[in-house]
């Protein structure tokens, strides 16, 4: 396996200029207002900018051609419809984009901060991986980006943001030039169909940003991805486990990974906060949680860590009662990491035991390992590998 790394398609400079791109309907109203366009009109207004922003992804205001000049000048005035800016993008062998982002300067920050992007292609579907903060403030022990330590939170506007970007880069809106490419998807009419909060950060810590930006990427009208097609990943923030539910409606993923506290405590530091069976307890009371929306559990394959058939045994025993799916994940090995993934055979095994029990046990394939773009090794370049790093990570993946 190799990993094809290729510059960015030239940016813009980073506007000073507040960007409309990533407001929800109030933002747009309160910009509209703000630049001197009257109340009885905002409504309108709001109206044509949303589609103009969200279906049509427009990058300048003077594409938006059922506005009027004047108004069209003074929005260029005083905002602007930038996104985040494209660093670099790396495409796998398999398909895979690594999106590197770079994120206006806001506050006291020293420099732009950088944040990572994964698009995941398969023939039926587009898959978007996306990050909810800057870092991780998680530490989990087998995941490549809890070594970074937390920046900050994002925005809802720069989660949106990486929406943008991807639909941008991939000619995914209406009316756009569609992208071509290996390991596209060649069914349906959208290149991002799916969403999944499993990026940088802890969702669920940055709780307001990350509904207010998934109930844009939901809205009908606009971006249009079904809540049925927007999983939000947790490792365990019990208290908003049902805000989410209720305030987002979107599918649930909780990372388990262990069937005893002692061993989650280790993998997972959270639990020592929200051990397992509280976590288990919020699942069932999950708002909506039901056999056609059901919560999907992942468990990383550790050799010799979590893989035994007794483990096997009582992650069905612990489930029992949660209308949910077992998400197998093969370890994706980083370089430093002391863990290995479980053997083929045994995930096997492992997976048989759930399946006989009446779970839907997929496991699942590795994607983009050469890029550094696979479940749990997402770190910014702002702690960057070094070329030795990199080439022991392709030669593990050559493995495969």
């Amino acid at each position: 396996m190799h990993a094809i790394l290729q510059a960015g398609a030239p940016q813009p400079a980073v506007s000073a200029k507040a960007s409309l791109a990533g407001l929800g309907r109030e933002g747009l109203r309160a910009a509209l207002a703000g630049i001197g366009v009257p109340d009885k009109q905002l409504n309108m207004r709001v109206g044509q900018l949303w589609s103009w922003i969200y279906v049509r992804g427009a990058t300048d205001f003077n594409d938006m051609s059922d506005v009027s000049k004047e108004l069209r000048a003074a929005l260029a005035r005083a905002h602007c419809l930038d996104r985040p800016e494209i660093v670099t993008e790396q495409v796998s062998v398999d398909g895979t984009r690594k999106w590197l982002l770079r994120l206006p300067i806001r506050g006291h920050e020293a420099r732009s901060p950088e944040i990572e992007t994964v698009y995941i292609p398969e023939a039926d579907r587009g898959t978007l991986c996306i990050s909810s903060q800057v870092g991780c403030t998680l530490t989990c022990s087998f995941c490549h980006t809890g070594t970074q330590r937390l920046v900050r939170n994002l925005t809802p506007g720069e989660i949106v943001g990486q929406i943008m970007v991807a639909r941008d880069r991939l000619g995914d809106w209406l009316g756009a030039a569609r992208a071509s490419g290996d390991g596209l998807p060649t069914q349906g009419e959208r290149f991002v169909s799916n969403i999944v909060m499993m990026g940088m950060g802890e969702p669920l810590y940055n709780f307001e940003a990350v509904r207010d930006a998934l109930l844009i990427a939901a809205d009908g009208e606009g971006i249009a991805i079904s809540k049925r097609r927007i999983t939000l990943s947790t490792s365990g923030v019990v208290p908003n486990i049902s805000r989410a539910g209720a305030e987002i409606g979107c599918m649930l993923a909780v990372s388990l990974h262990a069937v005893r506290d002692e061993l989650r405590n280790e993998l997972v530091p959270l639990n020592r906060k929200y051990p397992i069976a509280q976590l288990l307890d919020a699942c069932r009371d999950y708002p909506g949680v039901s056999n056609a929306r059901r919560i999907t559990f992942e468990y990383v394959m550790l050799k010799g860590v979590n893989d035994s058939l007794a483990d096997a045994k009582a992650l069905v025993k612990l489930l029992a009662g949660i209308p949910a799916k077992i998400n197998l994940i093969p370890f994706n090995p980083w370089p430093g990491t002391r863990y290995e993934c479980s053997d083929w055979e045994r995930i096997e095994k492992f997976s048989e035991i759930i399946f006989n029990a009446g779970y839907a046990s997929p496991v699942r394939t590795p994607r983009g390992r050469d890029i550094l773009a696979a479940c749990g090794q997402l770190k910014s370049a702002t702690e960057k590998l070094s070329a030795r790093e990199r080439l022991a990570l392709r030669a593990m993946a050559m493995t495969d």
